[in-house]
């Protein structure tokens, strides 16, 4: 058993080794290509841009884990967007009015999980279609909740979450970071990150183990459904306004990062780590086909090999 576990580990360490070594040549050919992509404001506009999926990444690694999936996170993206900012439109002081809007924003992505994650182990209706009707109900009442208009005219304080910075840090980075360092922390350190790998591993083992394993599916689902809400309310507050339709998409890149980062489709191995360096190496090659003026259909073309090629990869390792 101990043996298994320490081949285990040293599979999980050899997976992050190996996709770091991939975003370090990706970073080393970018520079010789183009002389601005290693400059300051460069590399902390990557991580700005990658902080809003890389943190929704962050809650999608939990549920994947588990041999899941969470397509309603562009969806809630939306939707957060449009609530909170709706709230601070209110009449009220903008403290009230701020903290009421950033809490029923997380509020709604943890009831948006729960639900999930009620569907799918009360009901045994499979994640892929419990989250994609998810997707679709959230964007339409986002819709509907707007009729299809933005929310403008905030107060300015709330550009600060998404374009202030400290200590020339864009706040989203800091916040993305800090998610890593809490998300890796609850999976390598707790029982319930332990729990989440074996319930991944062999649901029905874990369960005769004596592991609550639906309490756990429904926590996973929370997680992935409040980092989604945080990210909509930090890109409500980047491009200061509530936008229905937001988030287009965004279920593609962050299961690609995490899949990229070296966790595995079918459940039960990969790392938060692995997902931070697959959020970034795709961010970097936007950010680098960007400045080669590469177009942006091209660019779909290219992700899309990236990701095809980290499937077949998972495929073969699983083999």
């Amino acid at each position: 058993m101990n043996k298994k576990f320490k081949d285990f580990k040293l599979s999980r360490l050899f997976s992050d080794f190996s996709i770091a070594v991939v975003l370090i040549l990706e970073i080393i050919i970018f520079s010789q290509i183009s002389p601005y992509f290693l400059t300051t404001d460069n590399i902390l506009n990557i991580s700005l841009q990658a902080s809003v999926t890389a943190i929704i990444a962050a809650g999608m690694t939990f549920v994947i884990l588990t041999a899941g999936i969470d397509l309603s996170v562009g969806s809630i993206v939306a939707f957060t967007g449009v609530i909170s900012t709706s709230l601070l439109t209110l009449n009220i002081p903008v403290s009230y009015s701020l903290t009421l809007g950033i809490l029923a924003g997380l509020l709604f992505g943890a009831l948006s999980g729960y639900l999930a994650g009620i569907f799918i182990t009360r009901f045994k209706i499979t994640p892929f279609i419990v989250t994609l009707a998810l997707m679709t109900i959230w964007r339409g009442a986002a819709f509907v909740y707007t009729e299809g208009r933005p929310v403008w005219e905030l107060p300015e304080i709330f550009s600060f979450l998404g374009t202030g910075r400290i200590l020339g840090i864009p706040f989203p980075t800091i916040i993305m970071i800090l998610v890593f360092i809490a998300s890796h922390i609850v999976l390598t350190k707790t029982k319930f990150g332990r729990y989440v790998y074996a319930v991944g591993g062999n649901q029905e083992a874990a369960r005769l183990a004596g592991i609550k394993t639906n309490f756990i599916l429904i926590i996973v689902y929370i997680i992935s459904g409040v980092l989604a809400a945080l990210s909509g309310i930090l890109l409500a507050s980047r491009i200061n306004s509530g936008q229905p339709n937001a988030g287009l998409g965004y279920e593609l890149d962050v299961i690609a990062a995490v899949v990229v980062g070296g966790t595995s489709l079918f459940g039960g191995r990969g790392t938060i780590i692995g997902t931070f360096f697959g959020s970034m190496l795709i961010a970097v090659l936007r950010n680098g086909l960007n400045l080669l003026n590469v177009g942006s259909y091209v660019q779909q073309v290219i992700i899309g090999v990236v990701i095809l090629l980290a499937v077949l990869i998972d495929q073969l390792r699983k083999k």
